[in-house]
């Protein structure tokens, strides 16, 4: 969250510095608690795709609030590549969701507890190539939820980052074989220029003859054959085709008329405002080693 030009338009950028935020996004995991309270009552949580950790305060706020009295059974795991600055009641882990001692470790964490609730705000660095950013923003939700199925309780809820395209529906009719109820919602924080949306799955309620197990070598496919939404086998005939009705999310918005509006630009600012610095400093910029060098006055300059 360094200083740039949003500061001065975009209102949730500054807000999330005024409150101690990390990054904007927190917002977007508030109104959609707003509008859902999957967050009420939770007292094991994990959040893949961390980094920087906005979902994490937000997850160690709601959960650690000060009204509540009794916090010794409640654990909030955070889970990403990248390192994060440590944050109150949050334990990190800087594991790949992929790999089976990511999820032993998430267990033991837990004490062999199933998690009530888990998110994952992570995407891809998009290209600009619209099917192929969704293409691979699918696939790292599948790869989610594979570790999702493996620690969430029957009737827990998930909720992940998509971006909304024309083959969206193959993603909802998945995720329909998992949760009784699948919503896709798109919160007042996120632009509306945006494809990015999140897509709410409420009722964790799997095939009873199904049991989910991580295993590297395999592929996603692979991993839910088990549950009838893997690909077909060689031993498998086509069925007869028959027409079937598309499976269609509800679209909710989150947040309500009277918050802030993430593309508007707001002019009653005042233009004396105080100038707010980072949140958190980055924890291993790409220019480090330049900074280090010009430290030392061994960085040369070419004109």
């Amino acid at each position: 969250m360094g200083k740039s030009s949003k500061d001065k338009r975009d209102l949730y950028y500054r807000k999330a510095k005024e409150e101690g935020y990390r990054a904007r996004s927190a917002f977007k995991l508030l109104q959609l608690d707003e509008h859902f309270h999957f967050l009420d009552n939770v007292t094991r949580v994990v959040d893949l795709c961390a980094a920087p950790g906005s979902w994490s305060q937000v997850l160690s706020r709601r959960l650690f609030d000060e009204s509540t009295s009794d916090t010794s059974s409640k654990r909030i795991v955070a889970v990403d590549l990248q390192p994060m600055f440590p944050i109150d009641h949050v334990t990190t882990l800087q594991a790949d969701i992929t790999h089976p001692r990511t999820l032993n470790k998430i267990m033991e964490l837990f004490e062999g507890e199933k998690a009530d609730f888990v998110c994952s705000d992570g995407a891809p660095d998009v290209t600009g190539l619209h099917d192929l950013d969704e293409y691979v923003q699918q696939q790292l939700i599948l790869s989610a939820l594979q570790l999702t199925t493996c620690m969430l309780r029957k009737g827990g809820v998930f909720v992940a980052k998509i971006f909304r395209g024309r083959d969206i529906d193959m993603l909802y009719s998945q995720l329909g074989f998992l949760f009784d109820r699948v919503v896709c919602a798109k919160p007042r924080a996120s632009r509306g220029t945006s494809l990015e949306s999140f897509v709410v799955c409420l009722g964790y309620n799997p095939p009873a003859h199904w049991t989910p197990k991580l295993d590297v070598n395999a592929s996603i496919e692979d991993f839910f054959q088990g549950c009838d939404i893997g690909r077909l086998t060689l031993d498998d005939k086509l069925p007869s085709y028959t027409e079937e009705p598309r499976d269609i999310a509800e679209f909710l918005s989150c947040g309500g008329l009277g918050s802030f509006d993430s593309d508007a630009t707001y002019h009653d600012v005042p233009s004396n405002r105080k100038v707010l610095d980072p949140v958190q400093p980055p924890t291993n910029p790409p220019y480090k080693r330049a900074l280090e060098l010009k430290r030392k006055g061994k960085l040369n300059c070419v004109t």
